[in-house]
């Protein structure tokens, strides 16, 4: 029985981004789409997400077009497929601030945000550095940090500091400190008991493609491999997918990159009206499916 749905709903994307970009050191092996994604989760009397993508203008607009984004929607399109209005979902998981998972919080005027305190303060710090270090900033819109900062003063954020079980009922949230960026959190859906039999993890950005996961060689055994990009330690990155991973019950496909093209081949998908890709990790009991 599981008390959450989850779909993994994609609202752009990137249709050739460079496999460097995705797996560490996978130098001259060409491009792949990249699409951009967050995760909606149903259930319990409750709506949730995990992160928010961008909004189509300003610096994000700017951004998007220096990543060579295409085919943006907004929320209210991208969420209608499952029956859900922006205004009513509830409480949102930010798993880090880079652009394309926290720079639409604007959309969500009834929301509770979610964030790690060090992830906030780290990039207020970033912030101040001189230009010569403004690589550290390539991914995040400064203007995305300050929304942020006033969802504090209309008292709809809450910063953790580490690890929080049963944030909702049966979902926890993990920090991941210096990896990714400086305090990503992953989240953990115990859609069954806490040994993971039938838990799903939400990595955001710790692992972008199943390759992070499995190594580049099917033949081979399991090898983890690090994203392309970590303001943090690759070594932290590692340690934190094998934490992901036994989250899932040791399962690796229960570990989910909302990057993944791939999440195609493995889960249940369609492609809606607007190219985009719906992928249905799993389904609450009453619940109708968006892909059938």
């Amino acid at each position: 029985m599981a008390n959450y749905s989850i779909w993994v709903l994609e609202y752009a994307y990137v249709p050739s981004y460079h496999v460097s970009g995705i797996v560490y050191g996978a130098h001259n092996q060409g491009y792949r789409k990249l699409p951009y994604c967050y995760v909606l989760i149903k259930g319990q009397g409750t709506v949730a997400m995990v992160d928010v993508g961008y909004n189509e203008k300003d610096v994000g607009a700017e951004m998007a077009r220096r990543f060579g984004v295409e085919a943006w929607q907004n929320p209210e399109t991208v969420l209608k497929q499952a029956g859900v209005k922006p205004e009513e979902v509830e409480h949102i998981f930010l798993s880090h601030a880079h652009f394309d998972h926290m720079g639409n919080t604007d959309a969500f005027p009834k929301a509770k945000f979610y964030l790690q305190e060090r992830e906030l303060s780290k990039w207020v710090w970033a912030m101040a550095l001189d230009e010569r270090f403004r690589w550290l900033n390539i991914a995040t819109d400064p203007g995305d940090v300050m929304r942020v900062v006033d969802l504090a003063r209309q008292g709809r954020l809450e910063l953790l500091d580490g690890d929080r079980d049963d944030v909702l009922p049966g979902i926890d949230i993990r920090k991941a400190d210096d990896t990714h960026t400086w305090g990503c959190q992953f989240v953990t859906v115990r859609n069954g008991d806490r040994k993971g039999s039938d838990s799903w993890v939400l990595a955001g950005d710790l692992v972008y493609s199943f390759e992070n996961l499995e190594g580049q060689d099917p033949k081979a055994p399991t090898q983890y491999i690090p994203v392309g990009l970590a303001v943090g330690s690759q070594t932290n990155l590692l340690f934190t997918t094998d934490q992901m991973v036994k989250e899932g019950g040791g399962n690796l496909q229960r570990v989910i990159p909302v990057h993944e093209e791939g999440l195609r081949d493995r889960f249940p998908s369609r492609i809606n009206d607007h190219g985009l890709r719906v992928t249905e990790l799993c389904l609450a009991d009453g619940q109708r499916s968006l892909v059938s």
